[in-house]
Parts: C-alpha cells; sequence; structure tokens
C-alpha cells in the first residue's frame, strides 16, 4: 500500500483523453455562470425503472429564481465516463471479509468507460491499494480484509477530505462508494494533559463530517456510504454507533449519494447494496444551468423539480458556482 501521491494525477492525464465529456467546454459570461451537476433519476416506485426526462422537463430554483436549463446529458455513450473510487475504513470489523467477494463482483462488472481505485482510510488520510485503473480485476483483486485496528487520529470524514483534496477535478462523473461506522474516534479521544487516555462520546454528528460534505459538494463529488461495524469501544456505545451512522447517512444525502444500512446490524450480504447502486450509476444525467454568480465563488443551494409524475431527480444540495473575479480572469485568457 502507499499513500495516494502524484501518480494519481499521472493516471488521471493518461485516461482523460478517453473519458473528457463535452461539459468541459463550457464556459460563462460575467452575468451568469454554467455550471453542472450530476443528477441521478429515480422512480417514487421501486419496481418500476424511471421515466426518461428532457430537458424541458427540469426545473432549477435559486431561491424564487427559477433558472435557466441549457443541457441535460444521459450518463452513457460518450459521456459515460465515471471515476469510481471504492475507500474502505481499516477499523472496520474482519467480519467485512463476508461481503469482499460482492464487492469485487461489483467492480468486474463496471462498464469499460468506468476505471476504479480502491484505497484504506487510516490515521485520517488514505492508503491507495490501487490506483484508478481500467482493469476492473486488477481492481478487484486490491481488496483485502480491514486491519480491523483502532489508529492513532482515526477519522473517516478526514481521510475523504484528505482523498478529495488530491483528486483532480474534472468535468467526468466522480463518486466514491465509502464502507465505514461512521465513528469519529479522532475527536471522541481526549488525552488531558499528565493523564492517560481515555474515551469521551461524541455530542452529537462530527462536525468533520459537515466539512467533508462541503468539500465533497464544492468539488461535486458524490459519496455512497455503506454502514459497516467497526472495532472497540466506540463501536459497542450504542450512541456512539448511531452517530456514526447518522454522519455518512447525512454525508451522503447532502452529496446526491445513497446510504446504505441495516439499522447497526451487520447485513447478510452486499448484494442487494450493490444491485441498487448500480442501478444509480445506470440512471444519472449530467444537468447544465445558468446561475447568477457573487463577487467571490462559493457553494449556493439549488432545488430541482420535475412535473413528470412518479420521478425523482436527486442531486447535491448545493453546487459551486464561480466568482464574476473568476469568471473575468478565465474570459481573458
Amino acid at each position: 500500500m502507499r499513500r495516494m501521491t502524484g501518480s494519481l494525477s499521472s493516471l488521471f492525464i493518461a485516461i482523460v483523453g478517453v473519458c473528457l465529456s463535452p461539459l468541459a467546454l463550457l464556459g460563462q459570461s460575467t452575468d451568469s455562470a454554467a455550471v453542472h451537476m450530476v443528477v441521478t433519476l429515480e422512480s417514487t416506485r421501486d419496481d418500476t425503472a424511471p421515466a426518461q426526462l428532457n430537458r424541458e422537463d427540469v426545473f432549477v430554483k435559486q431561491a424564487k429564481n427559477r433558472l435557466k436549463v441549457t443541457d441535460w446529458i444521459p450518463a452513457r455513450g460518450n459521456a459515460a465516463a465515471l471515476q469510481l473510487f471504492l475507500l474502505i475504513d481499516d477499523t472496520c470489523d474482519t467480519a467485512l471479509g463476508s461481503h469482499l467477494e460482492d464487492l469485487r463482483s461489483f467492480i468486474n462488472a463496471q462498464p469499460a468507460t468506468t476505471v476504479v481505485a480502491v484505497g484504506y482510510m487510516r490515521n485520517s488520510t488514505v492508503n491507495i491499494a490501487q490506483n484508478f485503473t481500467p482493469d476492473h480485476a486488477l481492481a478487484a483483486k486490491a481488496l483485502r480484509l480491514p486491519l480491523a485496528s483502532v489508529g492513532a487520529q482515526d477519522s473517516p470524514y478526514l481521510s475523504l477530505i484528505d482523498l478529495l483534496k488530491r483528486w483532480p477535478a474534472s468535468k467526468v462523473r466522480r463518486e466514491v462508494l465509502m464502507v465505514s461506522d461512521g465513528i469519529d474516534r479522532l475527536r471522541g479521544y481526549n488525552t488531558p494533559s499528565g493523564r492517560s487516555r481515555r474515551y469521551q462520546t461524541m455530542p452529537s454528528i462530527s462536525p468533520d463530517a459537515d466539512s467533508a460534505s462541503d468539500v465533497s459538494q464544492r468539488s461535486g463529488v458524490i459519496i455512497h456510504t455503506i454502514y459497516s461495524p467497526g472495532i472497540g469501544r466506540a463501536n459497542r456505545n450504542y450512541y456512539e454507533a448511531q452517530t456514526g451512522v447518522s454522519g455518512i447517512t447525512k454525508l451522503s444525502d447532502e452529496t446526491g449519494g445513497e446510504s446504505f444500512y441495516l439499522s447497526l446490524q451487520n447485513p447478510v450480504s452486499f448484494k442487494p447494496y450493490m444491485d441498487r447502486l448500480q442501478t444509480i450509476l445506470d440512471n444519472q444525467y449530467f444537468l447544465v444551468f445558468l446561475a447568477k454568480p457573487n463577487n467571490k465563488g462559493g457553494l449556493q443551494r439549488v432545488q430541482l423539480d420535475t412535473e413528470v409524475p412518479s420521478v425523482e431527480l436527486v442531486a447535491a444540495d448545493n453546487v459551486w458556482v464561480p466568482g464574476i473575479a473568476d469568471s473575468s480572469s478565465k474570459n481573458k485568457k
């Protein structure tokens, strides 16, 4: 294993030629900014496929203002490229081993347009087991049992932020499948001066979950999560475990992803989760609309809607809108 380094950037450059979507060429003016986000089209009826939507069927609102939708592009064909990062928490119990085959089958079933990477979260960083590769068998082979060890300064949210800061930006779909119990063992521990380490229960969802959500939304990365029980005293604390589930659920909900969990139990199989995730990936679109930029770039909350019955649009709560100064600088270039 090795930490993420410039090699990730190098590999990205090697594959971007075949993965780059038409959205990379979009421009913007000083009074409006063309921004895009990945949207999942879902049916409100679990037993049916979602209806197909056209651009005129999709509405975007920013506060009370309705924004102009310029493109609604299916993530298929030339726009099907996906960078999928499988991120596993090394504090998970080794019982996760019973689900590794389900994860391998999922990776091997990905289309040729999907590149996959595998990494493990530990000490608030990410150790890369396999960098992005179109060789799905190679990525699947990189999966191993978690260390099942409580490392110092362990936070799945800080690990995710570490990954996102090192992940080169692109206009293709970028998504993470994170397997964790969501417990922030870094903030849960307290070491008073001159005293031995003791454990303190988190009073609420880790504040780093908010930070990870903000960074994910700014980066345009969708986070899907699977709850898998961890080890140690924190996992045996019902309140702490429930707070962890709430943290990763919040992360997925705010970034437009899906959160999978069976209460605080280890599910019999991950296959139903993987089948559901594949359905999500198969029904995604690039939404492009014109937002009103502020003086400085920042996250802006948007609302998506449609009048087509039995259809739900799932996306991040916020989208990054470049500032007017940023737009002017790019236009000069």
